[in-house]
């Protein structure tokens, strides 16, 4: 049965932030508040919490997993960029952008695309997500939380916690977040390719 936390929107209590960090460190996995919808998160070194991602959205090898990074610091520990990329991805964060690029060799290879070898990366702007990150010290492997058969994600997390109560070990729940996954753009080759076009103004990418 999945732990419920109601978590401040504005003001995460550190008490709580620090039981789901602990339960992260654990091996849980857990459905958190970004600023473009719920998503799934585990740690990266959590080889069960992969799969079990995988297994909630029945997801196939070629799913670019994306790794929630808490600033621009510690996103270029994971992914190649380059100067032009750089000042692209810079403008556009934090927000709703997903960005796919080539992975370092800090990135573990099950969470690569297995052709592409590339990954992806986003900063969210969301206070309840930062404090999750500050306090964990590291990315989050995450996936938007849209089950099989349904056309949008999840946003409430008492609907979380009622159907995936059995799957997961914990709903982060901070009032309402955003209904639109983000948007994708593939920089891995130089030039930006919008992959999907959600919650971010592609615009800057087109």
């Amino acid at each position: 049965m999945a732990k419920y936390y109601d978590v401040h929107p504005e003001n995460p209590q550190p008490r709580i932030v620090g039981q789901v960090v602990e339960l992260l460190r654990s091996g849980g996995l857990i459905a958190y508040p970004t600023d473009s919808c719920y998503a799934l998160g585990s740690r990266l070194d959590n080889v069960q919490g992969i799969e079990r991602i995988r297994e909630i959205r029945r997801l196939d090898d070629g799913h670019h997993f994306t790794l929630v990074c808490k600033d621009f610091a510690q996103l270029g520990q994971f992914v190649q960029i380059s100067n032009s990329v750089f000042r692209a991805i810079k403008a556009a964060t934090p927000g709703s952008y997903t960005f796919i690029l080539p992975a370092t060799k800090e990135v573990p290879r099950r969470l690569m695309h297995p052709k592409k070898k590339t990954v992806g990366v986003r900063i969210p702007d969301h206070v309840v997500a930062h404090a999750l990150l500050a306090e964990l010290g590291e990315p989050l492997l995450s996936s938007t939380l849209i089950l099989p058969g349904d056309s949008d994600p999840m946003t409430q997390g008492w609907e979380i916690k009622d159907r995936l109560d059995h799957v997961i070990d914990a709903v982060i729940d901070s009032g309402e977040c955003g209904d639109v996954p983000t948007t994708v753009v593939d920089l891995s080759q130089g030039e930006p390719e919008i992959l999907r076009v959600g919650a971010g103004d592609p615009a800057p990418f087109e």
